[in-house]
């Protein structure tokens, strides 16, 4: 995908991002909290993205877990995935100094974006639109609305499946006929 977009194979800059969901009654409550913050209970997926939206890294972890554990842990399976090429991370300010420590001992810039105070209600920040819009294509998948899952790593692996579906359609070119697509379905 990426040379195809015309870019290095691996990615040199990414950008880190939590977002909450809410879980299916079964999920057992041991792997499930309350995000105090979004005042979601369920859990906390963590994704790395590339500019391209291309997911690098995910964690899945109970909702009342800080950003920061979320971060450090995304960071440790950037090393691991992407080796040596990532040298900046960018983050929203829900993550705080430790991310950026830890991020600096693994020879990883991590800069926090921040907002701009004048700007109200939902403004794209350059660059850090990628993972907010991976989040929205993401959550076109049936199974990622809510985490049905009772492990955290296979909650993970739908991410990676619905990213792996995201990929071969852009690949390809195809597209699915959807519901709001009626001239797609009656030809």
């Amino acid at each position: 995908m990426r040379e195809k977009a015309g870019r290095l194979e691996d990615p040199t800059l990414v950008i880190l991002d939590t977002q909450s969901v809410r879980v299916a009654a079964g999920v057992p409550a041991a792997t499930t909290g309350r995000d105090p913050a979004k005042k979601v209970p369920g859990r906390k997926r963590g994704l790395t993205v590339d500019v391209l939206g291309l997911v690098i890294a995910v964690i899945v972890l109970a909702a009342n877990t800080h950003d920061n554990a979320a971060g450090v842990d995304l960071l440790n399976q950037i090393v691991e995935r992407a080796g040596e090429t990532v040298r900046k991370a960018l983050v929203d300010q829900g993550f705080k100094n430790q991310v950026v420590a830890h991020g600096s001992g693994l020879g990883i810039e991590v800069e926090i974006v921040g907002r701009n105070p004048q700007e109200a209600g939902f403004v794209p920040q350059p660059k850090r639109w990628s993972v907010e819009q991976t989040y929205g294509v993401l959550i076109l998948h049936r199974r990622l609305v809510r985490d049905y899952e009772h492990r955290l790593s296979s909650s993970a692996s739908r991410v990676y499946w619905a990213m792996t579906h995201v990929m071969v359609r852009r690949l390809t070119g195809a597209s699915t006929p959807t519901w709001r697509d009626a001239e797609a379905v009656t030809a």
